[in-house]
């Protein structure tokens, strides 16, 4: 196999290796064995077209085609002609997947099921790193950048992967990088020609290669492996410095002791708070679930998704808790005695097709759930997940539960918890403002017990506090968030229901946050229709004997609980129908006039408007999360292009200056003098020669070259140039002012040598290993350059304002053929003037 071969295996490998750190981010693993295919036939597509040759950019270009192609096959074949045209059709379906994408990484926790969404990102997000990886490596021949797209491949799974196997795939991303860098370093040993240190060789081991002890040198690989260990350090440092990413599929589990038993393993830690302010704030409300129930009661009858449990002073999560089989009859419900009174119901609810949620939406506390699918129970906090991939999606289920209807006595009378459940749900985060507590005692001044505390913080956020419910503020959940919330006093349910659960415990009562959605809007048919916009959060805090009890502090939206009233109202219950056996509650494609839109109306003045027939229900103005995913790319890849480019361009001179694969052989042909005057001084060394020979002006435009690529390369570790100085001279100063070593100085005398030879000896003698040796000086320069020296001359080398002076000087040439043309054009007018006069 050819060098190039090897390196374009290399560079495919080292992909599939830094994307193997994603494995533990979605399961199961097929996304990635469908990545590697389409990534081999994007690679073995650039090793054929390399063959041909084609220019570079055209070869990278055909590439990006082919994998464009490849992922229309793979999905979106069922809109595109053929199975693989690309068309408009098949980019809007590729929105339309990257779309549910986006939605899924918000609403799943590590790992995330393989949706559709997910593995376009996943799999298209691999292939455009193999490219990237490909066309850098290997049709650029520069290893060394190709592992920023590796880094970020690898960044982004150690940033939101929480696991413990973490330095495994580190590992592996590693390997796979210094694999590439030393299928570099032999590529380009084997096409130098020469070694580069060692003992003194002769000309026949130079000539082949070897040094003294016939073997290669040593230094290339010893310079790929110190790129290697700076960019494997950034690596590690990158992830630690990013800043926490939370919620969804960019969240962690909590750390929090779970009780339940069974082997169903671990709950997945999904925070649908992610999507909450959103769907509070649609532009037209959707039905996401339909029920009918036979509770005399709804106002109170809230639809409770999960529990948020832990509090770290950065957000309120669940905690990480055992899930086992559901049983046929749950549990009995912790801290409820049977002296408080409790009303069985029943709820048959069905979720709209649309709707897809890991958790399922039921009364609180349930008692018996009929479903069907894969899902599992979690007995701490009495909800249903779905397992592997099982999600709400167009799901009819049943739920039988219990009223819980405690007495003001009963809540007043309540005893202590235990210890454990105490320091539990009582745990606050050290750095808790001191402002917390006290505003939460302020406000519970004169109370005598716990119910009355959290009246008196109910009433105070609900009603005479002075809060705003305003959903277009800041949906942070962190101390911060808190603390500007009780300062502002404008807020929406995520921050009335966190603060007052955080209030709550500073004041020594057990409290934890619910998500899920208020009781919804009445229908004309007895059903009750559940909008995004009846979204919601709400604080639950615990008194023995009665259990968990729900609170409601955002103004204006849910209901009140009875037992916190001072006199429970007279009005009748509302009107119930006794769901029949196997009925269901379709959801209406109609937009639901939700039950918050009173709330909003003072804000909005539009709650009442009717919605457009033609409008599709969700829908907004806003960019696409996957528009806005291409958008950040495509401004990450400029800016990094921008600051990439002196580096390029220093590449690609150094490249044409020493020609084809740095090695210049006498008879070779020329790789072009780096302007005119070198061109000329070559042309007339080669007249005074004298010779006929035909190389002479190549070899003489090669030495030039050579000479100013050696004295670049000084000026960019900080030596500039000076063209007063003979070549002689100037190759001693060079020597003297970059600290150079014996083998580097040496190297430059043999250089400016061939420099004299060309301009003034009458017979010029052809100087072998020019770039050999511009090679060592470059390794004696940096080698005796501090770091940033180092790090300034590769990637923002000084020698690269020569594009400046170039674009100037052309700009003077262009400038001055128009004005001799403007002063032609002038002459010629006054003479056909004169003729005519």
């Amino acid at each position: 196999m050819s060098g190039r071969g090897r390196l374009a295996l290399c560079a495919y490998a080292a992909t599939l290796m830094a994307a193997a750190s994603m494995l533990p981010l979605v399961s199961p693993a097929g996304w990635l064995v469908q990545a590697a295919l389409l990534t081999a036939l994007v690679s073995g597509a650039g090793a054929l077209l390399r063959r041909v040759p084609l220019p570079r950019p055209l070869t990278v270009l055909l590439q990006a085609v082919l994998g464009l192609l490849l992922l229309t096959l793979a999905f979106a074949r069922d809109v595109a002609p053929l199975g693989f045209v690309p068309t408009p059709d098949v980019i809007e379906e590729f929105g339309r997947l990257l779309t549910a994408g986006g939605t899924d990484v918000g609403q799943y926790a590590i790992p995330a099921p393989a949706t559709d969404g997910i593995r376009l990102m996943l799999v298209g997000g691999v292939l455009v790193i193999g490219l990237a990886v490909d066309a850098l490596a290997v049709t650029f021949r520069n290893a060394a950048p190709a592992g920023l797209p590796l880094l970020a491949l690898y960044s982004v799974a150690a940033g939101l992967s929480q696991g413990t196997w973490d330095w495994l795939w580190f590992l592996i991303a590693a390997c796979g990088y210094l694999l590439l860098l030393l299928a570099e370093g032999r590529d380009r040993l084997s096409q130098w020609g020469r070694v580069f240190g060692g003992a003194p060789r002769t000309p026949a081991r130079a000539a082949s290669g070897l040094d003294a002890s016939g073997t290669h040198a040593l230094a290339p690989m010893r310079t790929g492996r110190r790129i290697g260990v700076l960019a494997l350090g950034i690596a590690l440092v990158v992830p630690l410095a990013l800043p926490a990413l939370n919620g969804g599929l960019l969240g962690g589990v909590g750390d929090g002791d779970g009780t339940g038993t069974g082997g169903g393993g671990m709950i997945r830690a999904v925070n649908p708070l992610v999507t909450l302010q959103d769907d509070l704030n649609q532009p037209e409300d959707r039905e996401a679930l339909r029920y009918r129930t036979n509770a005399q009661n709804t106002q109170n009858l809230y639809l409770r998704i999960m529990s948020l449990d832990k509090f770290d002073g950065t957000s309120w999560r669940v905690s990480q808790r055992n899930v086992e089989d559901v049983p046929d009859q749950l549990p009995d419900v912790a801290g409820l005695d049977g002296d408080v009174g409790t009303t069985e119901i029943k709820t048959n609810i069905t979720a709209a097709e649309w709707y897809r949620q890991d958790y399922l939406p039921m009364p609180y506390p349930a008692s018996r759930v009929d479903i069907e699918g894969r899902w599992r129970f979690e007995p701490v906090g009495r909800t249903l997940v779905g397992d592997r991939g099982q999600t709400t999606r167009g799901t009819g289920y049943s739920v039988d539960s219990l009223q819980v209807n405690p007495t003001r006595e009963q809540l007043e009378s309540a005893p202590e918890p235990s210890a454990a459940l105490r320091r539990e749900y009582t745990e606050i985060p050290g750095n808790l403002p001191g402002v917390v507590k006290k505003t939460a005692q302020e406000v519970t001044a004169g109370a005598t017990n716990d119910y009355e505390r959290a009246v008196k913080l109910q009433d105070w956020f609900s009603v005479n506090g002075g809060f705003t419910y305003d959903t277009d503020v800041d949906s942070g959940t962190g101390i911060q968030a808190i603390t500007r919330f009780l300062k502002d006093k404008r807020g929406f349910c995520i921050h009335f229901s966190f603060t007052m659960a955080a209030m709550a415990r500073t004041l020594g009562i057990p409290a934890r946050v619910a998500v899920g959605f208020t009781p919804g809007t009445p229908q004309p048919d007895g059903s009750m229709s559940v909008g995004l916009r009846d979204a919601h959060a709400w604080p639950e805090l615990y008194f023995q004997g009665v259990g968990w009890t729900q609170f409601e502090p955002t103004p204006g939206r849910g209901s009140v609980p009875d037992y916190t009233r001072q006199s429970v109202p007279s009005g009748g219950p509302t009107d119930s129908q006794q769901p029949a056996a196997g009925s269901s509650a379709t959801p209406s494609a109609a937009p639901s006039a939700s039950q918050s839109c009173d709330a909003r109306a003072k804000k909005l003045e539009a709650c009442g408007a009717a919605v457009a027939q033609g409008a599709t229900p969700g829908s907004g103005t806003g960019t696409p999360v996957w528009a806005e995913v291409l958008l950040s790319l495509a401004a990450a890849a400029v800016v990094l292009l921008l600051l990439l480019m002196p580096l390029l361009w220093r590449t690609r001179v150094r490249t044409r200056r020493l020609g084809s694969g740095g090695h210049v052989s006498p008879g070779g042909t020329s790789s072009g003098a780096e302007d005119g005057r070198e061109a000329a001084v070559g042309a007339a060394g080669a007249a005074g020669a004298g010779t006929g020979r035909p190389t002479a002006q190549a070899t003489a435009s090669r030495t030039l070259s050579a000479w100013r690529e050696l004295t670049d390369s000084a000026w960019d570790h900080g030596v500039p140039p000076d063209e007063s100085q003979t070549p002689r001279g100037a190759a001693a100063r060079i020597v003297l002012l970059g600290r150079l070593d014996q083998q580097a100085a040496d190297a430059v005398r043999r250089v400016a040598d061939s420099v004299e030879q060309v301009l003034y000896a009458p017979v010029p003698r052809p100087g072998a290993g020019l770039a050999e040796d511009i090679k060592r000086v470059r390794e004696g320069l940096h080698a005796s350059a501090d770091r940033r020296t180092r790090l300034r001359a590769l990637l923002l080398p000084r020698s690269s304002v020569r594009v400046i002076w170039a674009l100037s000087e052309r700009w003077t040439a262009v400038a001055e053929r128009w004005g001799a043309r403007r002063q032609g054009m002038g002459r010629w007018v006054a003479t056909v003037g004169r003729r005519r006069g």
